[in-house]
């Protein structure tokens, strides 16, 4: 996942999948828009079919040579043939993460507002961090990563960072110059037409 001047597009399944139907929704999405990377993001436990999904969205995936990544379950990555993990417990696992996955591949973390997570994240090896939520939001306890975070962190750190959680035009124009990645998901999922909101979102980019 490389930088660039504008931010690239990182994109989140929803948690419900049916694994008939959706790597031909997802294709048709990689297809119409430029995305750097792909979170596997499935809310069920259930071991065969989070398989499913990771080997049909894997080939949705590479075959557009395209990473994909899934939530949490470390130990589905080199079963998968996945590319890596997003963690969403700050930096406690990046360490661990990072020896039993290997310098190739992928360990992103999430660290909510926390700047100092983020920093312990980066040296402990992940190659980007997420902020979030941006938008406003019922969950947690109601903070929010502001602008001055992003900025803060884009002019001080060379890791990578992604902003996440709720994000609409409004903040896709203000966050883009500060942010290397925009991560979309329940925002272009629970809508009637998930690839026409993609699209909207992806035109507030700024510059």
């Amino acid at each position: 996942m490389a930088e660039t001047e504008q931010p690239q597009i990182y994109l989140v399944t929803p948690p419900e999948m049916d694994p008939a139907t959706f790597p031909d929704t997802l294709a048709a999405v990689l297809d119409a828009v430029e995305i750097a990377c792909v979170r596997l993001a499935p809310s069920t436990r259930d071991d065969v079919l989070i398989a499913r999904l990771g080997d049909a969205l894997r080939d949705v995936a590479h075959a557009r040579d395209i990473p994909l990544v899934i939530e949490q379950h470390v130990m589905m990555v080199e079963r998968l043939g996945l590319d890596g993990v997003h963690l969403t417990d700050g930096p406690r696992q990046v360490r661990k993460t990072r020896k039993l996955l290997g310098a190739d591949a992928i360990v992103g973390t999430f660290c909510g507002a926390s700047r100092h997570d983020a920093m312990t994240a980066g040296e402990a090896g992940a190659d980007y961090v997420a902020f979030g939520p941006v938008g406003q939001t019922t969950l947690g306890d109601g903070t929010l990563a502001g602008y001055d975070l992003f900025a803060w962190w884009s002019e001080m750190i060379e890791v990578p960072v992604v902003a996440e959680g709720n994000l609409d035009e409004d903040i896709v124009a203000t966050l883009s110059p500060v942010a290397d990645f925009l991560c979309f998901g329940s925002e272009v999922w629970e809508t009637e037409d998930p690839l026409a909101r993609l699209k909207s979102l992806v035109s507030a980019i700024a510059g």
